[in-house]
């Protein structure tokens, strides 16, 4: 019974004209009269316009005018904010770890008895970074100088209100676990 009726009603509503609406070839005639219309604008608007004539009857796409963009005084928008050209002061806390305090870093582990050792860094939230000797860190302009076999040792700058500049080492070691 109910196949029947789903049957039926395909049969029915699958007919060869629309209920109602625009056929294609309505469609097709409504398309080219839009076009000739779009068409004639243009051209009008190709010559050059009065000064009395409204923007809507010069229409989008005008190709009378052209446009051409100024970019001086202005940054590059495809050139990094991390570099900088060489007269200008250089990006304080450069790279992910420079946005933090070295007492929010923690060493994880330490690769030490090699050519170029390394060591792996997490900060607060979580996310690793491999560090070498020489690799910034910290807040304070901070650079490694040292990787030994526990720990890090880091030489950062501070300037005082004076302007005066005094340098710190600062060693972070492996946290061992405080579990029993």
């Amino acid at each position: 019974m109910i196949g029947t009726i789903a049957i039926l009603g395909l049969l029915l509503g699958c007919g060869e004209e629309p209920v109602g609406g625009t056929s294609t070839q309505d469609f097709a005639a409504k398309r080219d009269q839009m076009k000739a219309s779009l068409t004639s604008q243009v051209s009008k608007s190709a010559s050059k316009p009065s000064e009395g004539q409204a923007a809507e009857e010069i229409g989008f796409g005008n190709l009378a005018q052209t446009y051409a963009y100024d970019g001086s005084g202005r940054r590059d928008p495809f050139r990094s904010i991390h570099f900088v050209d060489q007269d200008e002061v250089p990006v304080k806390g450069f790279g992910p770890l420079g946005d933090f305090e070295l007492g929010q870093i923690s060493v994880v582990a330490v690769v030490w008895d090699t050519r170029r050792p390394r060591a792996v860094v997490t900060d607060p939230g979580g996310r690793a970074f491999i560090v070498h000797e020489g690799s910034q860190i910290g807040k304070n302009a901070g650079r490694v100088i040292h990787i030994g076999d526990s720990l890090l040792l880091v030489k950062e700058t501070y300037v005082d209100f004076e302007g005066n500049q005094s340098t710190k080492d600062v060693e972070l070691r492996i946290r061992r676990s405080q579990g029993g």
